[in-house]
């Protein structure tokens, strides 16, 4: 893959994970039900949400110039939750923290992917420290879905090709229909 297919791939895969988290959330009907914990040692979306948000802003605000722990920041009190925040003020700050992120992975260029930045004080190439918050990102998209899957239970609709519909997908039922996949 060349250079600049990398940068495009990395905006769409950081795009898609966004895209998949939010119509999740979506279908969590009640605020409250955000901050629902499956058992006692997981995490609530809200408290998913509060982390990952906390994890791009530091890792993506100036990106290419500071390190990607900024000094601000509190990891351990992302995964805290004294009060439960009402969804607007969580999206708020999802949505500020994902604006940062892909602001910066969409203003670099294919001169950037040679530069080192740093983590913690590691020193990373640019597309190592991409690849590591897009897996990063990824793990944590994976447990809101399936989180809100379990809270939206029978109303879910699926956001890939719903069980049991593959065969269908693989004739392109969905494309002939003009049903995108997890909108039957």
């Amino acid at each position: 893959m060349d250079s600049l297919a990398y940068l495009r791939d990395v905006v769409r895969t950081f795009k898609n994970y966004k895209t998949l988290a939010d119509k999740a959330i979506a279908q969590v009907a009640a605020d409250d039900d955000l901050h629902t914990q499956i058992d006692p040692q997981s995490n609530s979306i809200a408290v998913i949400m509060k982390h990952v948000a906390g994890n791009l802003r530091s890792r993506f605000q100036d990106f290419l110039t500071s390190d990607g722990e900024k000094p601000d920041r509190n990891r351990d009190s992302e995964f805290e939750m004294p009060a439960a925040f009402p969804r607007a003020d969580l999206l708020q700050r999802w949505d500020e923290a994902w604006a940062i992120a892909l602001g910066s992975i969409e203003a670099l260029t294919v001169e950037d992917l040679e530069r080192r930045i740093t983590i913690r004080g590691e020193a990373f190439l640019v597309p190592e420290a991409l690849n590591r918050s897009a897996t990063h990102t990824a793990y944590h998209v994976g447990q809101i879905v399936y989180v809100a899957r379990h809270l939206a239970s029978g109303t879910w609709k699926s956001l890939s090709i719903p069980k049991g519909q593959s065969a269908n997908f693989a004739a392109g039922a969905f494309k002939t229909k003009g049903i995108a996949p997890g909108a039957a």
